[in-house]
This record gives C-alpha cells, structure tokens and sequence, in this order.
C-alpha cells in the first residue's frame, strides 16, 4: 500500500471514534434530559439522514474538490455542531449537523481509496479500511462508555459546566480536532473528473441514473449493494438494541452496555482482517452463505440471558458480518468505479445504504414506542436478514441455472471484473 494509504486510514480512524464516541454520549445527554428510550434511534436517524438528502450532490462535490481539503472541512464541521451542543443546541439538531459533515466525507474518503490504491489490492484495502473503521467502533464505544461512566461523572462534576457531560463532548472536539491534523498530512491523488451540470434538476437525474446502472448491474454490482445496503441498516438496528438489550436483559448500566457493544466490534475487526487476507476480488461472492448465518446468530444472541454467553455470542456475530461485509464492499466499488467514479459510486452506495438505516431504525423507535419487547424486536431483525439473504441466494442460483457461464472471449462485460486474469465468480464453476 502507498504510505498516504496509512495515513488515510489514521486520520478517518479518529474522526469515527469520534462519531461513535458521541452517539453514546447522545443518549446518556437524552436520559439526563428525561427523554424516553426510544429516542436513541431518533439520534441515529438525525445522523443518517444527511446521507439519503445529500446523496445525489456529495458525490459530484467529492469529484469536483479535492478530496483531501474537503474532508478536512467536514471534521471542522463536525466539531461545529458538537460545540453547538455544548453551547446549548438540542442533540438531535446537532446530530443532524455532524451528519452533514459526515455524508460529504463518506464519498471523499473511499474515492480517495480508489484512486490511490491498484484494482488488485481493493479487498485487501477494505479489509485496512473496514478494520479501522470496526477499531474505531471498537475504540469509540469504549470511550463513549468512559465518558458516560460514574467516575468520569464524579471527576469533571466541578467544572464550570451545566453539566459533567458537557466535558464529555468537549474531550471528542480534541478528537475531531487531531483527525483534521492528520488529514492534512494525506497528499492529493491529483486525479480529475469531466465537469457536469450543477442545476439541481440535472443532478438529481444524473444521480438516479447512476442508482438505476448499480442496480441493473449483473456482474456483481447489484447483488453486493443489496447485500451492503442490508448489513448496514440491520448492523446501525443491532447497535442500539446491543446497548438497551445489555442494560434490560444482562442488567448492565449504559456505560458497561458501551463495552459489551464494543465485542461485536472485535468480532468485526477479525472477521474483516481474515475476509481481507484470504478472499480475492474474483471470490468475493462464495461469502453469501455468512450472511444467512449472521441472521441466525441475530434471532438466537437476544435468548442469552448470562454475560457469560454474551460476549462470545456477540464477537460471533461480529466476526461472520465482518468476514461478509468486506468482498461485498470491495465487490461494490470496484464495479461502481468502473461503471461510474468513485464519488458519484460511493454517494449512490451510501444513499442506498443509509436509506436502509432510516428505515430500519425508524421502524424500531415505532415498536419500541408501541411496546414491543426488545427480545422479540432483536429476534425478528434476525429472520428479516436470514429471508433477505436466502431470497438472493435463490435469485443468484436461478440466473445460474438459466443462464450458461460468461465466456471471457466472447462476452464484452465479462473481463470488467478480472482480477488477476479471471473473471469474478462464486468459485461454483
């Protein structure tokens, strides 16, 4: 990997702590505001919904500046609506602040990664980025716990503050602040796109095309944007059920739920690091099967009832969603960037995957309110990805059985995926 690839990498790592960092600290702001439980998703749905609204301009504004200044900017963003915060602005406004910078800086950062790292290295790329971003989960859940945590509370309750956990959100504009440090240490890649029209009504078209073309695309990516666009928005609904689950069933308080969340990410981190050392590009689709296990493990983990069972049940399913997660990534992107760019493929991928996660949160803050207990709602998210996943891998297995095999020799858009001189596949043929 280039060295501005590490660099990179570091740089997003501390601006994710962050944003982890800051949802737990959210929620703990929300309890001392009196505010009822379900909520907490309303904290993820304010973050998320940047990502579906500005989705079909980030990806031209990703191409048209450069992407490194641009992500610079929106951790200064970010720390603008956590200061906002500390200066009185509601949580859920200032959510919605730190996810407009965050939705701009999605589309900067992985397009980055296309053009500075070859097509031949793009899963083991994914397999850095996806372990940083998991560290930073793993990381930021453990910080966001010891910010909320009793001792914490009790060492900054003299500062003159409305609040000890204003210093909380104070320490995370530290974070932010080394983020953008390290981001200006990152070079430009130097690549340039065509200009293209900036009329709203041209951009909204050009980007429902570009959702349209990833979508109709058989050579994989129509198949790994369902299977990102599930992950994502089941993996932000297990996120929070993870932390209530913890507190409501394990009878843990809201900083040790933090810890306990943060074992799915280590799960993830040695999922993701193994998908990125043993799948090639090419065998990117023989995960499928780990997705219709990662359901099953969602519908059994909310019956364990002792902490003995929990941590390694939620390392498990960590550990099957990493391992899914990072072929399909690489599978997306570098179809997307072949089809499109890398920001116009990246802001559709993003639309599509936080579409996921408004509607699957905004679902389970209604059954929360509507009393549905939390077993069953963690439950039936499991059954929802094992039915979602065993519908695309009997379409996948229909197309194969009507359809005869790709011939690199003669078929136009069958070498599109070679990676190493063959053809992607699923290694059944």
């Amino acid at each position: 990997m280039p060295p501005r690839f590490y660099t990179l990498i570091a740089a997003q790592f501390f601006s994710a702590l962050a944003d982890n960092a800051l949802l737990i600290v959210g929620i703990a702001l929300l309890r001392e505001m009196g505010q009822p439980i379900w909520w907490a998703p309303l904290l993820k749905l304010c973050f998320n919904m940047a990502y579906v609204a500005l989705a079909p301009g980030v990806g031209l504004l990703a191409d048209a500046v450069p992407k490194v200044a641009l992500m610079t900017w929106m951790n200064g963003l970010k720390a603008v609506g956590v200061g906002a915060m500390v200066l009185g602005l509601d949580p859920l406004a200032a959510f919605a602040v730190v996810g407009v910078a965050a939705a701009c800086y999605a589309p900067a950062k992985y397009g980055l990664i296309t053009e500075i790292v070859p097509a031949s290295r793009l899963v083991a790329a994914n397999g850095w980025i996806e372990v940083s971003v998991v560290c930073s989960v793993l990381l930021g859940t453990l910080v966001g716990g010891l910010l909320v945590s009793p001792w914490w509370m009790a060492a900054v309750a003299g500062a003159p503050l409305r609040s000890p956990l204003m210093t909380s959100l104070l320490a995370l504009l530290l974070l932010y602040a080394l983020a953008a440090g390290l981001q200006l240490r990152v070079p430009e890649s130097g690549a340039v796109y065509a200009r293209t029209s900036r009329r709203p009504a041209a951009v909204m078209r050009e980007f429902m095309a570009a959702n349209a073309t990833l979508w109709r695309d058989r050579l994989g990516g129509r198949l790994s944007l369902s299977m990102t666009t599930l992950f994502w928005g089941a993996g932000a609904t297990l996120q929070l059920a993870v932390l209530q689950w913890a507190q409501d069933v394990l009878g843990l308080r809201l900083n040790q739920g933090a810890y306990l969340q943060a074992t799915v990410a280590v799960g993830v981190v040695v999922g993701a690091g193994l998908a990125g050392r043993w799948i090639a590009l090419h065998h990117a689709l023989r995960v499928l099967p780990l997705g219709l296990m990662l359901g099953l493990l969602m519908l059994a983990t909310p019956w364990v009832s002792t902490l003995d069972w929990a941590l390694p049940a939620m390392v498990l399913v960590g550990a099957v969603g990493g391992a899914m997660v990072v072929p399909m990534n690489a599978l997306l992107q570098h179809r997307g960037v072949q089809l499109l760019s890398a920001g116009r493929s990246i802001a559709v991928q993003g639309f599509n995957e936080n579409l996921s996660i408004l509607l699957m949160l905004g679902a389970y803050a209604a059954l929360q309110a509507a009393g549905v207990p939390l077993v069953w709602l963690m439950s039936g998210l499991g059954v929802f990805v094992s039915l979602c996943v065993l519908v695309l891998m009997l379409r996948r297995l229909g197309r194969r059985a009507v359809t005869p095999p790709a011939d690199p020799n003669n078929e136009p858009m069958a070498g599109a995926l070679a990676t190493r001189g063959q053809p992607i596949s699923d290694g059944s043929d």
